[in-house]
């Protein structure tokens, strides 16, 4: 029996659970070390969530083509909807739907959040490119800053008007550090993130799938993007005190953990370029610790 499930639910929610927390331990890599410590309903919650969000991202980033996708995920859009009318029953063939009814039921999730993740992915489908800054935190508060709020449905927090700003804030800070981390990645699959203005700024609007050009200042670029996101860190970790002390671990784990990331790519700008950076399971689970006492990473 999966952990954390309890049999007095009914066993078609029981079985939605397990197979939404089977998909997060499977898939998830930096979110998986911060829900395992929250308290068991939150964690399967959570678990329903990343579960939704992972087949959202998997449409994105797979194979099909391109109307295909945007069927799927306008089928996605219909099951939002279903979750949120509670239409969903119990004989659904769908876990990730049961599960997620079940969870909404229990906690204020907001699910057109959901849609905003969606709106954020059909984005990447379109190869859409950003010209400023401000058009790319658009995106980012789509298929990260969704998130950041979708958390914070089940975690609750002490002030319901700052909190999902803050969320929504720190969400930006992780996907910047994403999308500094997989620069090269993106690019040899044809998409391009960073602000074009800016690329142009440090002469690198040739992009990063081949050899930087002459004169190209990629280490001033990364340098810029790494101090944005450093404050904008620094903004949306005082989420942090509005949350109970299991809720602020969980995000404190996620969080440090990119917070890592960021810190490695500012110190060697070059490493996103010879490979994908990452914490070794061990440094990952040393910051999970650390957020459960409370210690900053």
């Amino acid at each position: 029996m999966s952990r954390g499930v309890p049999t007095t639910l009914p066993p078609e929610v029981v079985a939605a659970y397990r197979y939404c927390e089977a998909v997060t331990g499977i898939q998830a890599r930096n979110f998986a070390y911060g829900i395992k410590l929250l308290p068991p309903a939150q964690r399967r919650a959570m678990s329903a969530v990343y579960a939704l969000a992972r087949r959202v991202d998997d449409i994105g980033d797979g194979t099909l083509d391109n109307d295909t996708k945007f069927a799927r995920l306008g089928e996605v859009r219909t099951l939002i909807e279903r979750v949120d009318e509670r239409a969903v029953r119990p004989e659904d063939t769908d876990p990730v739907a049961v599960a997620l009814q079940h969870a909404a039921r229990r906690f204020p999730i907001p699910m057109e959040a959901f849609g905003e993740l969606v709106d954020g992915v059909e984005m990447d489908v379109r190869g859409q490119e950003y010209e400023t800054y401000e058009e790319l935190k658009l995106y980012c508060r789509c298929v990260a800053g969704s998130i950041g709020r979708l958390s914070l449905g089940v975690f609750g927090c002490s002030d319901p008007k700052k909190g999902p700003e803050l969320a929504d804030t720190l969400g930006l800070a992780l996907q910047l550090t994403n999308i500094m981390r997989d620069v090269r990645e993106d690019a040899l699959n044809g998409r391009t993130y960073l602000p074009r203005e800016e690329l142009e700024q440090f002469g690198c609007e040739a992009g990063f799938a081949g050899p930087l050009p002459a004169g190209a200042d990629f280490n001033g670029l990364m340098s810029f993007q790494a101090r944005r996101a450093q404050a904008l860190f620094d903004e949306g970790l005082k989420l942090l005190p509005m949350l109970d002390w299991r809720s602020s671990a969980c995000v404190s784990a996620m969080a440090g953990i990119y917070h890592r990331l960021l810190a490695r790519i500012a110190a060697d700008p070059r490493s996103v370029l010879r490979g994908r950076v990452s914490l070794p399971p061990w440094e990952k689970a040393s910051v999970a610790v650390k957020g459960l006492t409370g210690r900053r990473t």
